[in-house]
């Protein structure tokens, strides 16, 4: 279950995003009907690349927050109330939480060897983009404190698991050279009993 400033900052968020989006429809809008007699000329090179990245909200670094660890980020923007090492997530949450191979909107990504096989990681999902492809929201990733919101993850796993991933690396604006193995995902709902 979402905190209530995860819930409200989840509504921020999609709020923005929608009328970021429904402003550029609207001026799109406009500047089409104002050259409405005018056939475009669609070539190739008209044609931008295919990339991960939302174009109406690309992956960012909030400047604005205060630092923090990747943990206390994800029990609070996700709801799931483990506390501990990231690498000790998805152990805790056998029995409290229900935990898969699938992600979905709101559940916890759990990543361990980062930077060595002791330690681990944890992202919040915000949005599935396809069987290989989400966007999570972290904190600490680079190593300062940071927030980092909207960030692509690739499944590279041979069998389509999400057992090996690749996260997108935003001061570089290309996917990070290293893949990272995945415990899987804590879904924000306890277990019934739990």
């Amino acid at each position: 279950m979402l905190t209530p400033l995860g819930y409200i900052w989840a509504c921020m968020r999609s709020l923005s995003f929608t009328w970021r989006k429904a402003g550029l429809t609207l001026a799109a809008g406009f500047a089409l009907a104002s050259c409405a007699s005018i056939t475009p000329d669609v070539t190739a090179s008209s044609t931008p690349p295919l990339s991960p990245i939302d174009p109406y909200a690309p992956p960012r670094i909030l400047s604005d927050m205060p630092a923090t660890q990747c943990v206390p980020f994800a029990r609070q923007a996700s709801g799931i109330e483990i506390y501990g090492d990231a690498s000790t997530w998805w152990a805790q949450a056998d029995g409290k939480y229900p935990r898969s191979a699938t992600p979905a909107p709101g559940a916890v990504l759990v990543m361990r060897g980062y930077s060595d096989a002791s330690r681990g990681h944890v992202a919040v999902v915000t949005a599935v983009v396809s069987s290989r492809l989400i966007r999570v929201d972290q904190a600490n990733w680079l190593n300062q404190g940071e927030v980092s919101l909207g960030v692509p993850v690739m499944d590279v796993s041979p069998t389509n698991d999400w057992s090996e991933v690749r996260v997108w690396y935003i001061p570089s604006n290309d996917w990070g050279a290293r893949i990272y193995a995945a415990e899987g995902f804590i879904h924000p709902y306890p277990h019934a009993g739990a």
